[in-house]
């Protein structure tokens, strides 16, 4: 996929990475994205199972407000969200695009080499500055 097929530059949720990897963060709340945005793949941190999609989702378990209920398949499942991104549509969701989707951007943002100390920081300035809204959610993130 070239860098035009994959998240275009200034689209609603879109941060970029400093490797260049493009990932949006959405909450499923705001309902479907518009035709032409939807991802290849999507990861939807949630306690609840995903509604069916045009697309692949894969589900992490993910109580609001909480941590993931299995951190080793969170961890897997971001990972191979990193991976996908360097060449497909990757999202990450959460119901309302906040806390866990902006927790795990911050870890995407640390599999992509900002330091841990600065990705909560990092994300608030690059996505939204309501994200990663507890503090354990900060503490999971940097580790």
């Amino acid at each position: 996929m070239t860098e035009q097929e994959v998240w275009p530059l200034g689209a609603a949720g879109v941060v970029v990475l400093p490797s260049g990897r493009r990932v949006r963060g959405r909450g499923v709340r705001a309902g479907a994205p518009p035709p032409g945005l939807q991802p290849d793949v999507s990861y939807q941190c949630t306690w609840q199972r995903p509604a069916p999609r045009a697309w692949p989702v894969r589900w992490v378990r993910w109580p609001d407000f909480g941590l993931p209920l299995v951190p080793s398949d969170a961890r897997a499942a971001l990972r191979e969200a990193w991976e996908r991104a360097a060449t497909e549509r990757v999202e990450v969701t959460c119901v309302g695009g906040n806390g866990r989707t902006g927790t795990a951007l911050a870890v995407l943002a640390v599999l992509d080499g900002v330091p841990p100390g600065r990705a909560v920081a990092w994300v608030r300035a690059s996505y939204r500055p309501t994200a990663v809204e507890t503090p354990w959610q900060r503490w999971w993130a940097v580790r």
